[in-house]
């Protein structure tokens, strides 16, 4: 009986496929011909000004599944009408119509299958089935494709395009927030990837609940996307609402989102997602090679100017180099996405890890190259998946410091500065972090707290930017060359003084003559880190950071034989006054000086 039905349902909704077709010739947004066009035909949209049509649950999933992968789950589960809701139409009535109508038994279509290769569980809901709303039995099949997902260790991909509740069921429908949510958690639990698609619309409850607690957020182009629908907000505010507010863009600027993807391309970006948090392959260390000395190293503040130059490879052109599969991530999640702070996923040598980079000049940089508290906040989040996927963490370090300004303050700067070099701290996974080129202050340390720290030959890392200190000192900005030497900011001076382990040679005259070169270099050092921390056990991981960083300033080997050093040279100069005392009695005011100890360096010192 069910199966007559069902079938019954795909035959009307076929039939007004087919008439819909008959009438669609032209688009209503740019009057642009539909007839014969490809991506009209496949995917809904328009060729000419990329206008995403609403698309059916079965057609998503037609477009993102594999072909033959999917299988249906839970397909006979309807709902009924839980609290006798009176209306004009019966509730009964209006879920039948829709059943009809759609060719669905509910609102959302849940099963498994495959992307790109990867298996999956897809939840696809349907806005065109009482406008997506989230009544029990959607509830229900979502909770169950989570768990599903968890017991059989599977990703989850959710489609969502959904008007709001299902008022029909009352406080019911509201339950289902809670349900979805907590069903949700169970896959995050067992760290299982989940990636939700926004599509047009998603509002209202499902966009309030498991939508958001995905990994990562896609959303398509001009989709409407929020909470409350803008009739609500205009209704509610004294302000005028701007234009595109609650938009795909508009979440994407405000940090909201991790991108915004066109319907042609979204399989493809959904199964590089799936296979670089699927599972993975770790490096394994066959031999150790030290990186090589400097043959002559510049004087510090040539170095300096070294680092700061504008065609030295940045964050993201390392990324490109040095990275198979790099997808990048956006938003703090919060307010805003600092294009400053660059994170995501990609491959090192076929091995998954998060990256993070703050992104100096170049396209979409900071030109001045500060760190902002949303960009730190960024960070976290790459931090957190990386804990959630047991990725290890590569961070790429290029400030000229923190951004110091009232309104920075008001946004949690000193919260988020604390934050970032905890959770750096604190992650059970292998971390490398790289100085690049200025790794200014408290603008860098947060996302230095790692593992191993490296330094590109040319790059410096300092408490204070040179011409600060000078104007400090000298009260002259003009003398920061001089102050460039005591400040030992040079990648040797680092190493010397154990704050980096080791030190990656650029190409003669610096990392902006050969970029490639630098970023074999730079490949290569990464590689060999990586495998030799990735045979470490977590505990041991975090142990060793923390020994690492609790020893810094401490009297450790340097210091000691610094001090050892004083210590020697007054032993000799006591023991030469004694000896002569005991040749020649009480010295003289006018007597000579002594002479005989060598005096320490001013390094010794």
């Amino acid at each position: 009986m069910v199966r007559n039905v069902l079938g019954m349902l795909s035959s009307a909704v076929k039939r007004d496929r087919e008439t819909d077709e008959s009438v669609s010739a032209v688009c209503f947004v740019c009057a642009s011909s539909l007839t014969d066009s490809g991506p009209f035909a496949h995917y809904r949209v328009c060729p000419t000004c990329r206008f995403h049509y609403s698309i059916t649950a079965r057609e998503r999933i037609a477009i993102l599944a594999d072909p033959g992968a999917f299988r249906e789950t839970n397909r006979a589960v309807t709902s009924v009408d839980p609290l006798s809701f009176s209306s004009r139409v019966p509730y009964k009535h209006r879920v039948f119509r829709d059943q009809r109508r759609t060719g669905l038994t509910e609102a959302v279509v849940t099963g498994s299958g495959a992307i790109g290769g990867n298996p999956v569980v897809l939840i696809v809901l349907d806005f065109g089935f009482m406008g997506g709303s989230m009544g029990c039995v959607v509830g229900e099949k979502v909770a169950l494709a989570f768990e599903y997902a968890a017991k059989r260790d599977r990703p989850v991909v959710g489609v969502v395009t959904s008007g709001g509740a299902r008022i029909q069921e009352g406080i019911l429908s509201l339950m289902q927030m809670a349900k979805t949510t907590i069903a949700a958690g169970k896959l995050s639990a067992k760290g299982l990837p989940f990636i939700t698609v926004l599509s047009n619309p998603a509002t209202g409850q499902a966009y309030a609940s498991f939508a958001n607690l995905a990994d990562v957020i896609l959303a398509e182009p001009g989709a409407i996307v929020g909470f409350a629908p803008i009739r609500s907000i205009r209704e509610r505010g004294t302000d005028p609402v701007p234009e595109g507010a609650q938009t795909a863009e508009s979440h994407l600027s405000h940090g909201l989102l991790d991108g915004i993807v066109d319907r042609e391309r979204l399989r493809e970006r959904l199964s590089a997602l799936l296979d670089l948090l699927g599972p993975q392959y770790t490096l394994a260390a066959r031999r150790k090679r030290e990186t090589l000395e400097p043959a002559a190293a510049p004087s510090a503040w040539d170095t300096v100017q070294l680092a700061r130059h504008a065609g030295r490879p940045t964050a993201r052109d390392y990324f490109d180099r040095i990275l198979t599969n790099f997808v990048e991530l956006r938003g703090d999640r919060l307010d805003s996405d600092d294009p400053s702070m660059v994170i995501g996923l990609g491959r090192l040598g076929g091995q998954t890890v998060v990256i993070i980079g703050q992104q100096r000049g170049g396209s979409g940089g900071d030109a001045d190259g500060w760190t902002r508290p949303e960009g730190l906040r960024k960070a976290q989040r790459a931090l957190r998946i990386a804990l959630k996927f047991d990725l290890p963490v590569i961070t790429l370090l290029d400030t000229r410091g923190i951004y110091t300004s009232l309104e920075a303050e008001q946004r949690g700067l000193g919260n988020t500065v604390a934050e970032t070099m905890a959770q750096m701290a604190a992650v059970e996974t292998p971390s490398l972090a790289v100085i690049i080129g200025e790794g200014g202050s408290e603008g860098a340390l947060p996302l230095a707290v790692a593992n191993r720290v490296l330094m590109m030959e040319n790059a410096v890392y300092t408490v204070i930017a040179p011409e600060d200190a000078a104007s400090l000192i000298y009260q002259d900005k003009t003398r920061a060359g001089d102050v460039a030497e005591s400040l030992r900011l040079t990648a040797q001076d680092c190493k010397e003084m154990r704050i980096v382990d080791s030190v990656v040679q650029e190409p003669t005259g610096g990392a902006h003559v050969n970029p490639v070169e630098a970023s074999n270099q730079l490949h290569a050092a990464l590689l060999r880190e990586l495998a030799d921390l990735q045979s470490k056990s977590k505990r041991r991981l975090v142990e060793q950071r923390y020994k690492k960083f609790r020893k810094m300033g401490e009297y450790s080997s340097h210091f000691r034989a610094s001090v050892d050093r004083e210590v020697d040279y007054l032993q000799r100069l006591v023991a030469t006054g004694v000896r002569r005392i005991a040749r020649h009695g009480q010295r003289s005011p006018d007597s000579e000086p002594l002479s005989e100890a060598a005096p320490p360096t001013q390094d010794d010192r």
